[in-house]
């Protein structure tokens, strides 16, 4: 009983430790963000990685994801006649839920595990040291551009899965199913709001911030070595999914 209450303490430990580590990150790069000189050239930079570089990734994501919801959804409301709300359910999913959520874990994959290794590189080779000798500020350099990008570009990318996976959701319902194409198309102007269209951007900017800043913190705080560069990539895959799921259901919660 004595060990398992001293590896639950220590389990505990090491989450208050990390989330406290990932706050005061978050407030440090919050603040150097509005300290000139302002770094543009590296914020565009990993605009593009996260974003641009993303793209084919979400693009094929959206697009099957919503082939699918169109055929689960038309198998189950051709039960009830109700094939006609094919596209509000394909619709509605993707913006509401499956856009942003879907969009988070694959740039979760591809740019936050090249950030966490990218950045693990750098402190296990000193290089962070270097940039602190010369005076030049780590969190302001390398983390504040990389949490900007991932606000910033994940809410674009959400877009994309989204009108990918109407178009994806259109073409198996409508060309493959028989599903009229002005119904489908009007049902889906009368039933998703812009609202719809705005929470599931919040919820991507959200996740945007998750995902960068834990591949941030553990990059940041690598140790190790090349081993300990591809336990950090690991940790930041994991715990950014993890808590983008976490976090979506809190956020559905109160947006709903």
């Amino acid at each position: 009983m004595r060990e398992l209450l001293e590896s639950i303490g220590k389990w505990a430990g090491r989450v208050i430790n990390a989330t406290g580590g990932m706050a005061l990150m978050l407030v440090q790069a919050f603040l150097w963000l509005f300290v000139p000189p302002l770094k543009l050239r590296n914020t565009f930079r990993q605009m593009e990685f996260v974003g641009v570089k993303s793209i084919f990734v979400v693009l094929l994501t959206g697009a099957f994801t919503g082939a699918v919801l169109a055929l689960q959804s038309y198998n189950a409301l051709k039960r009830f006649g109700a094939e006609s709300l094919v596209g509000p359910t394909v619709a509605l999913s993707m913006a509401r839920e499956l856009g942003p959520v879907l969009t988070g874990l694959m740039v979760t994959g591809r740019a936050g595990s090249g950030m966490a290794t990218e950045l693990g590189t750098m402190r296990v080779t000193e290089q962070i040291d270097a940039l602190a000798t010369m005076a030049v500020n780590p969190i302001k350099y390398l983390v504040s551009p990389r949490i900007l990008a991932g606000v910033l570009m994940l809410p674009v990318l959400a877009i994309i899965t989204d009108f990918v996976g109407v178009i994806g959701g259109y073409f198996v319902a409508v060309k493959m199913l028989g599903v009229n194409s002005g119904v489908y198309i009007g049902r889906t102007v009368d039933f998703v709001k812009p609202q719809d269209i705005f929470d599931g951007l919040t919820k991507a900017a959200v996740f945007g911030l998750i995902l960068s800043l834990v591949a941030c913190y553990h990059g940041f705080n690598t140790s190790g070595g090349a081993a300990g560069v591809g336990e950090a990539a690991t940790k930041s895959v994991v715990l950014g999914c993890v808590l983008i799921l976490v976090a979506d259901y809190f956020l559905t919660s109160i947006m709903f």
